[in-house]
């Protein structure tokens, strides 16, 4: 009877084991939210040192040597939004993680609040400058991209409204849900670049795209994946974290398994685009 006992004490019932799915699941959510924001940091610090310092030095004509159009002589609403795109770019970056610590939400709301006011003002004006430089200053890429980069760009917007609306309406679940995904589309040029290096690295080059004109099917379906992909992932693991310990672990798995090809992505893009042209490390 004893040995019975014993055995039936060591063996978790469906609520521990759910407790347990659900504590994976967390794991792999601070696992993910740490990697991207460790590599956003580097991507932070290579706009400030790269374009801060040509900014900085008076020579505008650097950014040309990573921008396929870059600073246009004689166009100052262009070379004015590319500026503001460039500028805001960063502080979004910076601010965008902020919001989502919950200890900080909690612990400082005036921050929260007036940071995310900020968060989303910059976040629109940033998608407005990106989407007129696509259609303005002949970006590279075809109209295909043209159109998934305009897609974010409305997309942030989107979600840039419905985070504020529900916010203001004190509809706090649903506020939190449509910052994630403000967080995730404001994310989206970044996520591309990412991706693109994981794909280069996966494939040992250029797969899908000629690198010159930098079009193909590849390109394609990656600068519409930029703020699609995110999203479909985002729904995914909301309705796990809703749901059982079964889905949970394999929303904590799948999720584990993304953030490693995230930081491959990220190593790859740091040691190709960043880190080369962030002048102040030792």
């Amino acid at each position: 009877m004893s040995d019975t006992l014993m055995f039936k004490g060591t063996m978790p019932d469906g609520r521990s084991v759910r407790v347990r799915a659900g504590q994976a699941l967390k794991a792999a959510a601070a696992f993910w939210f740490a990697v991207m924001v460790a590599g956003q940091a580097i991507f932070v610090a290579y706009i400030a040192s790269f374009y801060g310092g040509a900014v900085a030095a008076g020579d505008w004509m650097r950014f040309n040597k990573v921008l396929p159009v870059g600073y246009v002589p004689g166009d100052r609403v262009g070379n004015a939004a590319l500026a503001a795109h460039l500028a805001i770019a960063a502080l979004v970056t910076l601010a965008g993680p902020l919001q989502l610590i919950p200890a900080l939400r909690a612990r400082f709301p005036a921050f929260h609040r007036w940071n995310g006011r900020v968060y989303v003002t910059v976040a629109v004006v940033t998608a407005i400058a990106g989407a007129y430089m696509v259609w303005t200053r002949n970006a590279a890429g075809d109209m295909t991209q043209h159109w998934g980069t305009t897609l974010d760009a409305v997309l942030i917007m989107l979600c840039a409204v419905l985070a504020v609306r529900h916010a203001r309406a004190r509809r706090l679940d649903l506020h939190r849900r449509w910052a994630l995904r403000l967080f995730l589309v404001v994310s989206g040029s970044w996520f591309f670049r990412v991706g693109l290096l994981f794909w280069l690295l996966v494939n040992g080059g250029p797969v899908g795209f000629d690198p010159k004109t930098f079009t193909g099917p590849a390109l394609n379906l990656l600068v519409f994946g930029e703020s699609l992909l995110p999203l479909t992932l985002l729904e995914l693991y909301l309705r796990a974290r809703a749901g059982g310990g079964a889905r949970k672990l394999a929303a904590a798995a799948g999720l584990t398994l993304l953030t490693l090809a995230m930081g491959v992505g990220i190593v790859g893009a740091s040691m190709a685009m960043w880190l080369p042209h962030i002048s102040f490390l030792p």
